[in-house]
C-alpha cells in the first residue's frame, strides 16, 4: 500500500512518515518546503511539492496513492486563514481523493469539538467531519485533544529557564497522548476494516491539569516555576477589538481557542472501544 501524508513535518506528521516507513508502507510527503522536509527523504520517504490551498497541485501527489492520512493544519506563522487551510483546502483535498478514486483516508479532528461552535478552528473540525461522511469515501476519523510533546516548550523549558508560564484561567485538564501513539492508532487503522467509517477518540490513560504538569515539572527540575495566569475576560476583549479589523481576523479565530483551554470541562474519553 502506497500513503500520501500530509502535514509530514509538523510534530504528529513526522510520527505517522517514521511509524509508517518502519512498518513496511511506501510513503510519499505533500509538502510546501524541500528544505525543511529534507529529513523525511534522509528517512526514505518520497517528497512531492504541493499546496492544500492550490487544487491542481494535488492531482499529481495523489497518482498511485492508496490511501491518505492527513494531519496538517493551519499555523500561527501562516498567511492564510485557518477558513482557508482547514476548510476550503480540506474541502478540495476530499474532492480530489473521491475524483482519484482514492481507497482508504486517515483525518484528524479535535475531542468533543461540537461542544465548541464559538471556536472556529473546531467548529470547521466537526464540519469537515461531516463533509468527510458524505463524501462516499473510507474513513477514519481519530480526535485527539493534546500532544505531549507540547508540553515541553509550554511547561518544561519555561520553567528551567526561569521563564514565565502561561496559564489561561485555572486551566482545563488535558488527557495528553504521545504522537508516536496516535501514530500508531492511525497506521493501525488501515489495515482494520472495522474502523472504517467511524470516529474514535486517541487520548491519554487521565486528564492532568495545569496546576499537577507545572508541580511536576518543579519536582523533576528542582526549580519554582513563575505562573502568570491570563484572565479570560480580557483574552474576550482583546479578541473582540481585533475582530474588528480585517488583518486581525486570524488573530481572533486564533484567541478563541482559549475558550477550550480555560473551560472547566475535562478533556478526556474512554479508550475502550479503541
Amino acid at each position: 500500500m502506497k500513503l500520501l501524508i500530509l502535514g509530514a513535518t509538523g510534530t504528529l506528521g513526522r510520527q505517522i512518515v517514521r511509524h509508517a516507513l518502519d512498518e513496511g508502507y511506501e510513503v510519499r510527503c505533500l509538502i510546501r518546503s524541500y528544505s525543511r522536509a529534507s529529513f523525511l527523504k534522509e528517512w526514505g520517504a518520497e517528497l512531492i511539492g504541493g499546496n492544500l490551498c492550490k487544487p491542481k497541485s494535488l492531482i499529481p501527489a495523489l497518482e498511485g496513492i492508496d490511501a491518505v492520512i492527513d494531519a496538517s493544519t493551519s499555523r500561527p506563522t501562516d498567511s492564510l486563514s485557518i477558513k482557508q487551510v482547514d476548510w476550503e483546502g480540506k474541502v478540495s483535498l476530499i474532492q480530489a481523493l473521491v475524483a482519484q478514486g482514492v481507497e482508504r483516508f486517515i483525518f484528524f479532528s479535535f475531542l468533543n469539538a461540537e461542544k465548541y461552535p464559538q471556536v472556529p478552528l473546531l467548529e470547521i473540525k466537526r464540519c469537515t467531519e461531516l463533509f468527510i461522511a458524505e463524501s462516499g469515501l473510507k474513513y477514519t476519523i481519530l480526535k485527539p485533544c493534546g500532544f505531549l510533546q507540547g508540553l515541553i516548550g509550554q511547561y518544561a523549558v519555561p520553567i528551567l529557564d526561569k521563564e514565565a508560564v502561561w496559564v489561561p484561567g485555572q486551566g482545563t485538564a488535558i488527557a495528553y497522548m504521545d504522537t508516536q501513539d496516535i501514530a500508531k492508532f492511525a497506521i493501525r487503522a488501515l489495515s482494520v476494516p472495522e474502523t472504517e467509517n467511524k470516529s474514535f477518540p486517541v487520548v491519554g490513560p487521565r486528564a492532568w491539569d495545569a496546576n499537577e504538569i507545572i508541580r511536576m515539572c518543579e519536582r523533576l527540575s528542582g526549580e519554582k516555576a513563575k505562573v502568570t495566569r491570563t484572565n479570560i475576560n480580557l483574552l474576550r476583549i482583546f479578541r473582540q477589538f481585533t475582530r474588528s479589523f480585517q488583518w486581525g481576523w486570524n488573530v481572533a479565530d486564533r484567541l478563541a481557542f482559549a475558550e477550550v483551554l480555560a473551560s472547566s470541562q475535562p478533556l478526556t474519553a474512554s479508550m475502550d472501544d479503541v
